[in-house]
């Protein structure tokens, strides 16, 4: 049975646990568990990270801790009760466990290896913590490590900043929210800089002396030296180095390294160096030889030098290689380091070039204690401690020193009957009052150990020698009386003994008679002569001689005159013995009471350190004087009493103060005391009025503090001694005291006057007195005392008056004071001081004081459960008082524009940020009862709303996200709870008040305004957060975003009518709110819309303005940037807002107005899917498909289904520059031109709208034009451009405006120029089908068409495809998917190439029509495309796969034509048609034919560089057709049993053999030409082709061709890019012989087809004969093509991707439709009958004619225009003369014109270069059948042509009638239809213009003419046919 626990509440996890059993519920170890009840050993619970998942685990598992339960119940909270820090640490090492994986995975690779090693640190000493074997103070330590850790992580992770105090995090509840914003405020502070330390130390280490010349032991002396003032400020440091130059003591670390301590920051200058002199221990001269002498002598060996400065720039840890100088005479030693420093070059030279000092130099920052901490190493390790000459900056008490020290400065001594000067050494003795030396008081520097003796350094031969060597005696004080320094001089022989003779001695004692010790100075010491050790041995004899010659008596005048002198400079450091004889006076006041007046007087001039040594003596004395005669002495103690008090004020004796209060409160013994030192300051006191110098009276009221403190010890040693006798007295005095006070206070006195000032002195130092005044009165005495004070200063005064900020500090003091924490005080207190704070803010001034004393005074108010009464008053109180005042506050602080300066600008945000906690703290203390009062304190409604209004504004500042730093959640959260339990008080108010007759629309706009941006503030949005950080702020304060959604809910309610003024203006913020996902407010928030919709309804009959307004505000949202990541689910919310959700759907079916409210909400759905695309797509960083597509989705929603033009053209910009970004100019030009077409050429003005000016539209328009045609131009698209640029013209023209008429047409000339002259690459085409669920609204499971960009094959589109949809997967064949994949949660994307089937047919079929035209009509204005995909239907025959090879042919129509808006459309219908085995096998060899006459074209034309594309081209169709290629379409169709399962096929089988004969045709043509071009080298590969050709003709069954075929000639078409427009093409000859033709008038069907002709079998050999004969290589040819069934099939231009199986775009001109076939009425004759001269026509035969040859899509090259007649090689001059019989001009103006092949090379039309049927051996169309082959048709597909192949009866006739007239045979085949027979003009008759020419693209008012419906009609046309363009390019 399962039984709830007690006690076993909380615990964690052992060892995970699957859950696999019933109820189970999985668990991982380290998991926290909640349990709830145990049976049997099982718990059951849930864990805390998914409370909602509850199951049971075994009790084995658990390791259970104890734990605090809240809420006992259902709904209780467990609560470890282990140490905070513990519980902190185990809750985000939790959170950041996850999100550090998460760093991995966004490859945050540093921060992600940083956190790993903080977090192991952290459960490192979490280790320790819960060991629980720690110190105290190292738990402190650990715990300080801890949270800095914790908060370092959390802010690179960006997650919250915590509150806490002594390390444990704070509940805000706990705590007043000024304390908590001083908490976050700390914190948040601690990520400034640090203040810089005021203490500095230097870390010195010797390393070595690198030099040459060494072999003696060195001393090296470090100081620090102040250049500026001449003199070293620090001891020596001392290192004894040995011979090689290394530390003598390398064990002892403390013998090489030192701390220069207590450097102030004055002493990190520049002009502040460190010294080193190096003195060396051996001979005397450095180069002398080894003599007999042993003795050592110390001699000068080097000096360096370097800046204190350099340390604090360069990397303080390296070590550094000083420069080591020597002096360039020893005289100069003493002041070297002064010459390096001032670079006195000429006196200091380097002592070897390669001699260094090696030493490690670092700045330690902090003071003493600090370092210690810090670098523990160096002080456990050793460390020589190197003091400062002098006390520090700051003297601590207790600091005992007493170090004298001496630096032997020079010396004057005569030769002593030497002729060479003395070499002289001083040795320097310690001796005590008896004469004995002093054993170890004798210090050459720290570092090493002090000695008995100092012996200075030896100059070599100099009696006036200068050493400056310091020494320091640090002589103990019990020892300083009746000790003396002796100095023994000697002089040091270089003579082989070696011996050091004394010859003098000078001395000097330490204290004089009267206890003053030696004066700090420079001393002349008198040297006296002494030859002999013996005489000073008893130092008796030689103390009572003079020892200085600055104290000789004035008769001693034969010690004065001696030349002989020595000079030393003395210097005490001593806390406990003074030099000055004043303060000695002053002690010993009791043996000369005559002098006390005098010394009293003397005491300010006494230097303050000397004071602070002798401080309880001192005080002593003064008492002692006061107690001896205080009539007399009183104000004079009075005064050194205050002298003193202020000499502790100072910064250097500051420390001091601790060693005062503990002599009051231990050692002061003056019960009497108090009467006068009460009595004197109101004497001073009564006196500041009157006075004229406030100087003196405001020393002493500075003073205040600690005379207060001594008067009120004072008394109460009297109550302790006497009973509390004169208590009354005391009392009265007191009083009396402080009505003076009060008295001065209230003067009111100019700004700055001494008055003022003295007043600020005296506030400054008054809150300090509280204290002391309560060891004696009570609490509400002392308050009565402030308060009356305070309550006595002027209200306000001057603006500039110090005192207002005086009095505010002392304010800001009395709060924060003991006295002010006692209530009794602090409802005494408090209105004085409110009333202090209200005069301030109201005048706005010193709002930081205000700010400081506002939070100190709601710190003090806790939120208890148990409200005080006294506390509630206090509440009342500030409410009246500051309430209004504070919300002023805020708004002025908050409108001020912020200050420029960084300092200003915090100080600013500071003061904001503290006034907007004493806001929240106020309003988080009132109750019911203060909102009551507050309202009822409103006299009228207008005051009421004023507030309300106020209070409102206020709110929305606070909820600004600038209001406090981002990571602050736990602020915001604590400012939202206060904010919405204000509001449910105020709401009250508001229906109250503001309802019906008194409805106010500005108060309630603002209420609601507030609700909405409460609602949508991020802190607010739970599921933002993480699971642990929901959890707590549920737990803490439930969903505040759904009790403001009912609130607003209610109050709507309670509108009525009046909600009409809310609509529409509601609309948009109240569906912000709705897109917030949560349920439980989105159930609140539904009514309203359909409330809204309603009422509207009501008052127009419709909601066109909801409608409108809410479209508007869902496309606002996009703008203003709301794109976090979690903005698809905000979005996708508004979705199920009006579906799933039933109840506003089921609401508005009840209503009337149902279609039209169900229509709304069908039209927002759909706008919300675009918009949420558009927003997904546009997050993604550069310009892709997607986004284009998306815009243009969206733009065209708002054109068609909204009807809202400004959203349209806003849209269509946007569109405009993402295709200017990813340069698609084209599509840029189109998207524009939507904008261009919706204005008119009008006056009407413009407002400014996006980029453009205020201008009228006709301007606009003319500015768009232009743009346009920039881009269609950048797009080369120019022939869009020239319409743009004729209705510029037109417009122009009309304004007569010729200036730019004359630009525009020269414009239009240009385009003209680009379309002949550049080449355009003509792009690929792709379908791509987007297949699946998880693709956007617009691209689900829809197929579009896009255009490729330039060179973009089908592997590299489909390559970017996949890059811009990661996610899809590329379906691998070509087939229509079907629901599985539409329905799949997935992306799919199918690929292929599809062929454009170009429009204008016209343009492509006409003659004369120049490729680089013909290109752009190709691949433009597209609207169909079409694939085709070949399959095997019934069974495969594996020896002949083309009997069952059928082609599926799909034709794809788009919704818009291509190029557009987009790159890609829509495809809007899809047809499919089947071709049969047969069918396809006509196209392959028609494509193969017409890809072998283009090759053959341009070889003749010389286009080639090469000959191998028609070699290779040969050759796979010989050895494909060989190898059984054409006997494979034999086997397959021309089998009888084909042909009778088939009947219907009979004429497609005729057709296929003519093709079959065809092909043959063109090979042996082909093979002729191969033959005259081919190399040497590859003469055998054409012998093979020859050869392989015989032999397939004799497989094809072709021993001669058929009389149809060798009647006709072969027609090839030409490629050629520069064509004249009245060239004509050329027939076919080995040698390229040029023709003679005119046009047909049958010459322009709507669709063109050709015959397709073949030369007779001895084709070739006729050729070479006419090449032999012919004078001139150019011969001519009559030829006439016979409009046939055949046609020129298409190029094929294929993707090389195999994969996809995919045709690629074709290129081509398209079959013809039944309507324009032609019956073939041929005569044939055969070729024998005609004579070699036949080729030159009769010129008496009028029947002979010359007919224009059409040129198909692919012409031939042709003239170039611009070669003169002659030079074109005329036909005429091989034809003999012509008749000159008028030659009729047909109606299409047809003539005669002479061309040669153009001598540039022209580009194919695609196939050999692309084709991979042509790839490797160029093998025919019929060997690779896996491909098929594509051609294109015009409006209709190709249909199988009837093949008539009967000769008719009038083509014998005729060969009969030529017989006769023995009239040679043309090649050509004449139609009998024609009735005119023009005869060719002679050549100097014959006129250029041989055919119409091309008609110019259509003025933009002329609309695309429809296709003419016979040939007749088109044949009388006369006029220029329009280019098929319509007038706006975007409609194409």
């Amino acid at each position: 049975m399962w039984i709830p626990t007690e006690h076993e509440k909380y615990g964690v996890v052992l060892a995970s646990f699957r859950g696999t059993v019933q109820h189970g519920l999985s668990l991982e170890i380290g998991d926290t568990v909640q349990i709830l009840e145990k049976c049997e050993g099982w718990y059951r619970g849930f864990v805390l990270k998914n409370p909602n998942a509850k199951g049971i685990f075994p009790l084995s598992y658990i390791h259970l801790k104890n734990a605090n339960i809240k809420n006992k119940g259902q709904f209780e909270t467990v609560i470890p009760t282990e140490d905070s820090v513990i519980t902190e640490m185990t809750s985000t090492l939790r959170d950041w466990g996850t999100m550090w994986k998460q760093l991995y995975v966004k490859n945050e690779g540093d921060l992600f290896h940083r956190l790993w090693h903080v977090m192991n640190e952290i459960l490192d000493l979490r280790r320790q913590v819960l060991v629980g074997h720690l110190t105290h103070d190292r738990m402190k330590d650990v715990k300080q490590h801890i949270t800095a850790r914790l908060d370092w992580g959390n802010e690179q992770l960006c997650l919250d900043l915590v509150p806490r105090k002594e390390f444990s995090m704070v509940d805000p509840d706990e705590i007043s929210v000024t304390e908590l914003y001083k908490l976050m405020e700390h914190r948040h502070r601690k990520k400034d800089t640090p203040l810089p330390a005021s203490t500095h130390h230097l870390f010195v280490q010797m390393k070595s002396l690198m030099s040459s010349n060494l072999g003696e032991e060195l001393e090296v002396y470090f100081s620090i030296y102040d250049s500026k003032e001449n003199r070293p400020i620090s001891e020596r440091f001392f290192v004894r180095l040995n011979k090689n130059g290394l530390p003598k003591s390398p064990e002892k670390t403390e013998r090489q390294c030192t701390l220069f301590v207590d450097l102030g920051s004055s002493d990190l200058r520049k002009d502040v160096y460190i010294t080193v002199h190096i003195i060396r221990i051996g001979r005397m001269g450095a180069g002398e030889k080894k003599n007999v002498s042993n003795v050592q002598y110390r001699r000068p060996f080097g000096c360096a030098v370097i800046s204190i400065a350099d340390l604090l720039t360069g990397d303080s840890k390296d070590d550094h290689i000083l420069k080591v100088y020597t002096c360039n005479t020893e005289s100069e030693w003493y002041q070297i380091h002064e010459n390096i420093i001032k670079k006195v070059n000429a006196r200091y030279n380097l002592t070897g070039s390669n001699t260094g000092l090696a030493v490690s130099l670092q700045l330690l920052h902090g003071d003493i204690e600090q370092i210690r901490r810090e670098y523990m190493v160096l002080f456990t390790r050793g460390v020589a401690i190197t003091k400062k000459l002098g006390f520090s900056d700051i003297i601590m008490p207790g600091e005992m020193r007493n170090d004298l020290y001496v630096t032997l400065e020079k010396g004057e001594f005569e030769k002593g009957g030497k002729s060479v000067a003395r070499n002289v050494e001083i040795t320097v003795f310690l001796l005590d009052c008896d004469g004995q030396v002093l054993k170890n008081y004798v210090s050459a520097g720290s570092g090493e150990p002090a000695g008995d003796e100092f012996h200075s350094f030896v100059l070599y031969h100099n009696n006036s020698p200068r050493w400056a060597e310091q020494i320091k005696l640090p002589i103990p004080v019990d020892r300083f009386r009746g000790s003396h320094v002796r100095f023994e001089f000697r002089h040091c022989s270089t003579k082989e003994k070696g011996e050091k003779k004394l010859f003098g001695f000078s001395f000097v004692p330490l204290m004089q008679e009267d206890g003053r010790t030696l004066p700090d100075g420079t001393h002349e010491l008198i040297v006296h002569k002494c030859e002999e050790n013996a005489n000073l041995q008893e130092s008796a004899r030689y103390l009572k001689l003079p020892f200085s010659k600055g104290n000789l008596p004035g008769n001693n005048q034969a010690v004065k005159t001696t030349k002989e002198s020595f000079w030393i400079t003395s210097f005490l450091c001593s806390s406990k013995l003074t030099q000055n004889g004043d303060m000695l006076d002053l002690l010993k006041w009791r043996a000369h009471p005559d002098r006390i007046t005098d010394s009293l007087s003397k005491l300010k001039e006494i230097d303050g350190s000397e004071i602070v040594k002798f401080l309880q003596d001192t005080l002593d004395t003064l008492f002692g004087i006061l107690d001896e005669n205080s009539q007399r002495y009183g104000l004079k103690v009075f005064d050194s009493l205050v002298h003193i008090i202020n000499l502790l004020q100072d910064s250097k004796f500051q420390h001091f103060k601790p060693v005062m209060d503990t002599y009051i409160e231990s050692h002061f013994a003056g019960a009497l005391s108090y009467r006068d030192l009460i009595k004197v300051l109101k004497w001073y006191v009564d006196r500041i009025i009157e006075a004229e110098h406030q100087e003196h009276i405001q020393q002493v009221l500075k003073a205040t503090e600690y005379i207060f403190k001594y008067i009120i010890q004072s008394r109460r040693l009297f109550s302790l001694a006497t009973g509390g006798q004169n208590e009354e007295e005391f009392r009265c005095c007191v009083h009396e005291l402080f009505m003076s006070i009060r008295f001065f206070l209230s003067q009111e006195s100019k700004v700055a006057s001494p008055i003022t000032q003295t007043q600020a002195v005296f506030l400054k130092t008054f809150p300090a007195v509280y204290c002391e005044l309560l060891k004696i009165f009570n609490v509400r005495e002392v308050a009565n005392f402030v308060r009356e004070t305070l309550g006595s200063l002027p209200v306000i005064a001057h603006a500039d008056c110090p005192l207002e900020a005086v009095k505010l500090q002392c304010i800001a003091k009395t709060v924060e004071s003991q006295l002010y924490t006692n209530p009794d005080s602090r409802c005494i207190l408090l209105p004085v001081v409110l009333h202090h704070l209200q005069m301030h803010l109201q005048e706005q001034k010193d709002l930081v004081m205000c700010a400081r004393i506002l939070s100190s005074m709601f710190s003090l108010i806790r939120k208890d459960g148990t409200t005080e009464v006294s506390i509630s008053e206090e509440v009342d109180l500030i409410v009246e008082s500051l309430l209004g005042v504070l919300l002023r506050t805020i708004l002025e602080i908050t409108n001020r524009p912020q200050p420029a300066g960084t300092a200003l600008r915090l100080q600013f945000q500071d003061v904001t940020g503290e006034f907007v906690a004493c806001l929240l703290a106020l309003l988080r203390q009132m109750t019911d009862k203060h909102y009551q009062q507050l309202l009822e304190s409103f006299s009228n409604k207008d005051d009421l709303r004023d507030f309300l209004l106020q209070i409102f504004t206020v709110f929305r500042i606070l909820i600004r996200p600038e209001m406090f730093p981002k990571d602050w959640t736990v602020m915001r959260l604590v400012t939202n709870n206060v904010i919405i339990t204000t509001v449910l008080y105020l709401s009250d108010a508001l229906r109250k008040n503001f309802l019906n007759d008194h409805f106010d629309y500005k108060v309630w706009d603002s209420y609601f305004y507030l609700s909405v941006i409460f609602i949508n503030q991020p802190c607010l949005q739970l599921e933002t957060f993480s699971p642990s950080k929901k959890k707590k702020v549920l737990e803490k304060y439930g969903d505040m975003r759904v009790m403001m959604g009912c609130e607003i809910f209610s109050m709507w309610q309670n509108l009525g009518e009046h909600k009409l003024n809310f609509i529409p203006a509601m609309i948009g913020p109240f569906l912000e709110v709705t897109l917030v996902p949560q349920p439980d407010l989105r159930n609140v928030m539904i009514p309203i819309f359909h409330d809204m919709m309603d009422w509207e309804q009501r008052r127009s009959g419709s909601f066109k303005q909801v409608e409108a307004k809410l479209i508007d505000k869902l496309d606002s949202l996009m703008s203003e940037g709301k794109g976090d990541e979690t903005y698809r689910e905000l979005f996708n919310s508004i979705i199920p807002l009006f579906g799933p959700y039933p109840s506003l759907l089921k609401k508005i079916e009840r209503e009337t107005w149902r279609e039209s409210g169900i229509s709304l909400i069908a039209t927002v759905t759909r706008l919300m899917e675009r918009l949420l695309d558009y927003r997904d797509c546009m997050k993604v960083g550069e310009v892709d498909g997607k986004k284009i597509g998306c815009t243009v989705s969206l733009l065209n929603f708002y054109k068609t289904e909204l009807n809202k033009e400004e959203m349209y053209i806003r849209y269509i910009h946007k569109l405009y520059d993402l295709h200017l970004k990813a340069q698609n100019y084209t599509e840029a030009a189109y998207t524009l031109l939507l904008y261009d077409e919706l204005l008119e050429w009008s006056d009407r003005p413009l407002r400014e709208f996006l980029n453009y000016p205020m201008q009228t539209e006709w301007q606009r328009k003319e500015y768009l034009h232009l743009t346009i045609i920039q881009n269609f131009d950048r797009g080369k698209c120019w022939e869009n451009g020239i319409i743009l640029c004729r209705e510029l013209a037109d417009q122009y023209e009309t304004y007569y405006d010729y200036r730019n008429l004359s630009k525009m047409r020269m414009m239009e000339a240009s385009l003209y120029d680009k379309i002949m002259d550049q080449q355009r690459l003509e792009p690929e085409f792709f379908r791509v089908g987007f297949y699946g669920k998880k693709f956007p609204f617009f691209l689900r499971n829809k197929e579009f068409v896009c255009r490729g960009h330039d060179y973009e094959r089908l592997e590299a589109f489909q390559q970017r495809m996949l890059n811009e949809f990661p996610h899809a997967i590329a379906m691998q064949h070509v087939n229509q998917p079907d629901e599985t994949i539409f329905q799949a949660e997935a992306q799919y994307l199918q690929i292929y190439a599809v062929g454009p089937i170009p429009e204008s047919q016209d343009v492509l079929q006409r003659d004369g029509v120049p490729d680089n035209i013909k290109s752009f009509y190709k691949v433009n204005h597209i609207w169909r495309f079409r694939y085709d995909r070949p399959f095997h239907k019934g069974t495969k025959d594996k020896e002949n796969e083309f009997k069952s090879l059928w082609v599926e042919r799909t034709t794809l129509t788009l919704v818009q034509s291509l190029p557009g808006i987009s790159r890609w459309f829509e495809v809007e219908k899809r047809e499919l048609i089947e071709m049969s085995p047969l069918e396809n096998a006509i196209e392959v060899i028609e494509n193969k034919n017409l890809q072998l006459r283009t090759l053959i074209t341009q070889c003749q034309a010389r286009q080639m560089q090469n000959i191998n594309p028609l070699t290779m081209c040969l050759n796979g169709v010989i050895d494909a057709a060989v190898n059984g290629g054409l006997a494979r379409y034999q086997e397959a169709f021309f089998v009888k049993d084909y042909i009778i399962n088939h009947p219907e096929d009979g004429e497609k089988i005729g057709r296929l053999r003519e093709l079959m004969f065809e092909q043959a045709h063109i090979l042996e043509y082909g093979l002729a030409v191969h033959e005259k071009f081919v190399p040497q080298d590859m003469r055998p590969l054409h012998k093979k082709l020859v050869d392989q050709f015989h032999l397939m003709k004799s497989s094809l069954g072709i021993q001669d061709f058929p009389a149809y075929v060798r009647a006709s000639p072969v027609h090839f078409t030409n490629g050629s890019p520069r064509i004249c427009r009245n060239s004509v093409p050329n027939a076919i000859s080995p040698d390229g012989a040029r023709v003679i033709a005119r046009r047909s008038p049958l010459s322009y069907p709507a669709v063109n087809r050709y015959s397709s002709s073949s030369l007779s079998s001895q084709a070739s050999n006729e050729v070479s004969n006419i090449t032999g004969q012919s004078e001139s290589s150019d011969e001519v040819f009559n030829m006439q093509p016979s409009p046939s069934t055949s046609s020129l099939s298409s190029t094929h231009s294929a993707s090389p991707n195999v994969t996809s199986s995919a045709p690629s775009s074709a290129r081509g001109s398209p079959l013809l439709s039944d309507k324009h076939k032609h019956s073939r009425e041929n005569a044939c004759l055969s070729p024998r009958d005609r004579p070699c001269s036949a080729v030159y026509p009769n010129p008496q035969d009028p029947t002979q004619r010359m007919i224009t040859h059409q040129i198909g899509e692919n012409s031939l090259p042709r003239s170039d225009p611009n070669l003169s007649t002659p030079e074109k090689g005329s036909p005429a001059r091989n034809m003999r003369p012509l008749s000159p019989v008028p030659t009729p001009r047909s109606p299409q103006k047809t003539s005669i014109q002479s061309f040669t092949p153009s001598p540039t090379e022209c580009q194919s039309s695609g196939l050999v270069s692309n084709s991979p049927v042509l790839s490797g051996s160029y093998s025919s169309g019929i060997s690779s059948l896996s491909r098929c082959s594509v051609s294109e048709t015009s409006g209709t597909e190709a249909q199988p042509s009837e093949h008539m192949l009967t000769t008719s009866t009038s083509s014998g006739s005729d060969e009969l009638t030529r017989r006769e007239n023995k009239t040679p045979p043309p090649y050509s085949v004449y139609e009998r239809t024609n009735s005119r027979r023009p005869v060719p003009l002679p050549h100097s008759l014959s006129v250029p213009v041989s055919s119409d020419p091309p008609a110019l693209p259509p003025k933009p008012h002329q609309l695309r003419s429809g296709k003419l419906e016979s040939e007749g009609r088109r044949a009388s046309e006369q006029g220029p046919r329009p280019r098929p363009l319509p007038r706006k390019v975007s409609q194409l």
